[in-house]
């Protein structure tokens, strides 16, 4: 399978801590793979040195075949990687239907005159991005919302609108950070089938760290798993979770503890 994303010997250190140490990855096309680890083992930190939050100490980060690994962060995202948060990160005063259009805006074909002159290429764009924001919204579930304020949604329903925005810029790579996090047994199950139909519906790959483990069982091919910025073990879902040192790292060392 032809690697969307290739990470070799990836690290950043913080002053002594190190973040990330020799971390490593190839996600097919349409591949889906997880990251896992406890809290503090350095996966988000391997999400913002993919984005271009951060800035690597040292490794490569290719997309496709292009090194990506010292671009901006806006010029990545124009190359096809795009990322949710933990902590969901919408445009809270701006209404469910606007979130989605400032996303396709990431990639208009006008320019500052088109759009000052109200000429024919301002105008046909703005009709498609209308007609597209449409589409996303009905897709997931909230063409109805369209007009109320984002932080009016429901927990579950502000996700869906993260995740959708992400996609409308139309990613190759598709980042999910912690997906689940703060969601009942019953929106996890829907979220599963959401993602589940997105990585059916959209041509992308999807990269994504979890704490839920039955979000990781049910979705990922192959995970890998990080503690204190290291990769302990990688492989399919089961085998990895009845690996003793991941054991360890989640639930620590019983003969330490007593």
């Amino acid at each position: 399978m032809k690697p969307a994303l290739r990470i070799e010997n990836l690290s950043k250190s913080f002053g002594g801590l190190k973040a990330a140490h020799d971390f490593e990855l190839d996600l097919g096309t349409k591949d889906i793979q997880g990251i896992i680890g406890p809290n503090g083992a350095g996966k988000t930190t391997v999400f913002n040195l993919i984005t271009g939050v951060y800035k690597p100490d040292s490794g490569r980060i290719w997309l496709s075949e292009k090194d990506v690994t010292r671009f901006p962060a806006d010029s990545i995202a124009r190359q096809g990687i795009s990322r949710t948060f933990q902590n969901i990160r919408l445009f809270n005063s701006m209404t469910v239907w606007d979130n989605i259009r400032m996303a396709f805006h990431h990639r208009t074909e006008y320019g500052f005159l088109d759009a000052l002159l109200g000429l024919p290429r301002f105008r046909s764009r703005e009709k498609q991005i209308s007609f597209e924001s449409m589409a996303f919204l009905e897709r997931f579930g909230l063409l109805d919302r369209r007009n109320e304020l984002a932080d009016s949604l429901p927990y579950g329903e502000q996700r869906r609108l993260e995740i959708a925005r992400a996609l409308a810029t139309r990613p190759r790579v598709l980042l999910l950070d912690e997906p689940a996090a703060g969601m009942n047994p019953t929106e996890v199950e829907e979220l599963i089938e959401l993602i589940r139909g997105i990585h059916l519906d959209f041509e992308l790959s999807i990269l994504l760290i979890e704490h839920q483990m039955p979000v990781v069982m049910k979705l990922c091919r192959h995970i890998q798993v990080m503690d204190f910025g290291r990769i302990i073990a990688a492989g399919e879902p089961r085998d990895v979770t009845e690996n003793p040192l991941v054991i360890k790292a989640y639930l620590g060392d019983e003969e330490e503890d007593e």
